[in-house]
């Protein structure tokens, strides 16, 4: 009876001293999202693109995430990133349709922060928010003042950049299985920059010819919330970035050089249509061969002059010092986007006058 009465003293105590969670819908006022998402469903924010991703700031020692992933064919899985407080980001591939994910656990009692970004592509499928288990969700910090777009294919993807999981040659791998959009070269600068981004990129895309088969090029798809597939039209006054970069031309190859000239200040002149105070930044493909890249430097000497004589005052260029192959598809590995991250972030801070 002794023993009853202690272990049922001991349960007691366990059960007063556990603290339950909360659930919090996806919607929930204090998780806030950046990139391209769909809010048809409010209740379920759906992105396709690389580089999108969700903040939280709570309290407590841990806190679990409910997500859903399109699952393309029934069988491709989208990659995460997660970054907990100031430690070290890690990286998820999603396990199913429907999936629970303890992002941080056994944390110091106290207030954290919780980055969850999107690594995979629109090619990859959508990912679904659905709500939060933690403690006690807290209002988050605002977000950076400055704004950041990056507009590219596969290079500003991310595609073929990560090894530590699956490497190159690894039996049965897809090729999206080393994507990292979240060390990229655009969300590396952002965070230099300490800067929101935006990934508006299509892996294989192209400004007038894509590789690949694929049907779509840049100018068409640009206004959508997936540039992938989907006919979703976005909104650009929910994000009016201080820089656009545009990284297109690796994919065209060597064209024509007045029809692509010509459509990339149609495009540019598109671009400031939606955006009409950003610095636009025409960019060099960092994979390029020495004959490519010697071709779309003229090629953008050439568009950003035609704009200047045509009234455009807010353009500029940079051309990146290096060819970088390292990684999968002889795309920039995770060391080569940092050094491209790094050429690109010294640029802006003097053309933006940013400290």
């Amino acid at each position: 009876m002794k023993q009853l009465f202690w272990l049922f003293l001991t349960l007691l105590t366990l059960h007063a001293s556990a603290k339950e969670t909360k659930f919090y819908e996806a919607n929930h006022p204090f998780v806030q999202y950046t990139g391209r998402f769909d809010y048809t469903n409010p209740v379920k924010p759906k992105v396709w693109a690389s580089g999108a991703y969700a903040q939280i700031k709570f309290k407590g020692t841990s806190c679990s995430l409910r997500i859903n992933d399109e699952m393309l064919w029934g069988k491709v899985l989208n990659y995460l990133e997660i970054k907990v407080d100031d430690k070290p980001a890690y990286r998820i591939r999603l396990t199913g349709k429907e999936n629970e994910i303890v992002l941080a656990k056994e944390l110091p009692e106290g207030v954290h922060t919780i980055l969850i970004c999107k690594n995979s592509e629109a090619e990859n499928g959508y990912i679904e928010f659905i709500g939060f288990n933690c403690d006690e969700l807290l209002e988050p910090d605002p977000k950076p003042a400055r704004k950041l777009e990056f507009i590219g294919d596969s290079i500003t993807c991310g595609a073929g950049s990560d090894e530590s999981e699956v490497k190159c040659e690894t039996p049965g791998a897809s090729w999206h299985d080393q994507h990292n959009a979240y060390f990229a070269y655009g969300p590396t600068t952002a965070r230099a920059l300490k800067a929101q981004w935006h990934l508006s990129s299509v892996s294989g895309i192209g400004l007038m010819h894509s590789c690949c088969d694929k049907k779509i090029v840049m100018p068409q798809v640009f206004d959508k919330v997936s540039l992938a597939k989907d006919s979703i039209a976005w909104d650009f006054k929910r994000y009016q970035p201080d820089v656009v970069t545009v990284c297109l031309g690796q994919n065209d190859g060597i064209q024509d050089s007045v029809k692509f000239t010509t459509a990339y200040v149609a495009f540019v002149k598109q671009l400031r249509g939606y955006y009409p105070k950003a610095k636009l930044v025409l960019l060099s493909s960092p994979m390029a061969s020495e004959k490519l890249k010697a071709t779309l430097v003229k090629y953008i000497d050439a568009v950003t002059s035609k704009l200047r004589k045509d009234g455009e005052k807010n353009i500029g260029s940079y051309f990146f010092n290096k060819q970088s192959r390292s990684g999968c598809g002889s795309h920039p590995s995770l060391a080569e986007h940092q050094q491209i991250a790094e050429e690109l972030t010294a640029y802006l801070q003097k053309e933006m006058k940013w400290n």
